[in-house]
């Protein structure tokens, strides 16, 4: 009796429940339904998708014709940086706001280690941080007895070609203006990343004591000379240092905005796009890329969403009609077994 359960519901197995009973009257509109759904979502999504404009660019140089080819086998530290233009022709104008990316094949951010090895709080400002990094950081912890600011296999191998995008009327190149602000996301700018306590105009005083991380040509206080783009809130930081999930993946390099109206942001017509190949990719068989999009409501040129809401519609209806027909020949069928008197 000492053991006996308390009398309530819970314990004593009397709470209520419901179990659903599957019949043709509750299955077969509900895959109707969903079918009827799914299928228009898809659609929409998927046309909207194929509206979106995109321009890819492969500058890796693995091709003897292609003019990068001279720069395959560049270094980090080559000296001065190996250059190449690429000429192309866009066959029809990018009307809203382009996004410019850039694209590595064969790159696996999403590695264990590699993912680990980071300090946030030297990220985001903290000073003790800043001389004493995180031990994740190994071996990119410190160079010749110096902290590595910013510490980590991340951040020394940040991505760090230049792309320069140019139109050409009549033999006459006009440079496209390129924003390199905006295009991280709003909470790590002001957030997750933070220079270091201090005089904030004075950079090179807060990073004192400190060194560049070892594939760096400089260190991080001069990767910009404006003052709210420069040292750990640089954007092109920001951006690399989310890692991607994926081996293949495009992160935001820059943005062009309409100016007005009238004009498309790109007009159809001849460009170039001049590169400091800075960047090596050959030794892991990688592969480097140029991407201009422009976006819908739903973001970027992405498919695969329209195609698995129509996938997914289509086989709820079939197997609707399937059902549907199965209860038609048999559902009527007298299944009870005469018992004899």
């Amino acid at each position: 009796k000492t053991r006996k359960p308390d009398n309530t519901a819970f314990k004593q197995q009397r709470l209520p429940a419901w179990q659903p009973i599957l019949t043709a009257g509750t299955v077969l509109p509900a895959f109707f339904v969903i079918g009827l759904i799914f299928i228009p979502i898809g659609i929409g999504i998927f046309v909207t998708s194929n509206n979106i404009r995109e321009y890819e660019i492969d500058y890796t140089g693995t091709e003897p014709s292609s003019p990068c080819n001279k720069c395959l086998n560049v270094s980090w530290d080559s000296t001065p940086p190996c250059t190449c233009t690429i000429n192309f022709t866009l066959e029809h104008s990018f009307e809203s706001n382009v996004f410019m990316y850039y694209g590595l094949s064969n790159f696996y951010q999403n590695h264990r280690r590699y993912v680990k090895s980071r300090d946030d709080s030297q990220l985001n400002g903290d000073n003790g941080s800043l001389l004493n990094p995180s031990k994740e950081c190994e071996p990119y912890r410190t160079n010749e007895d110096k902290p590595i600011a910013p510490c980590g296999a991340i951040a020394n191998s940040m991505f760090n070609d230049t792309l320069e995008l140019y139109r050409i009327d009549n033999d006459t190149r006009t440079p496209i203006t390129l924003i390199k602000k905006g295009i991280a996301w709003w909470t790590d700018k002001n957030v997750k990343f933070r220079n270091p306590t201090g005089d904030g105009n004075n950079l090179t005083a807060l990073f004192q004591g400190t060194t560049k991380p070892v594939n760096w040509p400089k260190p991080v206080y001069m990767l910009d000379s404006e003052p709210d783009n420069n040292g750990f809130i640089n954007e092109d930081f920001i951006v690399w240092m989310r890692t991607a999930a994926l081996p293949t993946f495009r992160k935001l390099y820059r943005l062009i905005e309409r100016k007005n109206n009238l004009q498309p942001t790109l007009q159809a017509g001849k460009y170039s796009l001049d590169i400091a190949y800075n960047y090596p990719v050959h030794s892991f068989d990688g592969r480097k890329r140029m991407i201009l999009s422009t976006i819908s409501w739903m973001g970027g040129k992405n498919p695969f969403l329209g195609i698995a809401y129509i996938t997914v519609g289509s086989i709820c209806f079939f197997l609707g009609v399937v059902l549907l027909i199965i209860h038609h020949k048999y559902g009527n069928r007298n299944t009870s077994a005469d018992i004899p008197n």
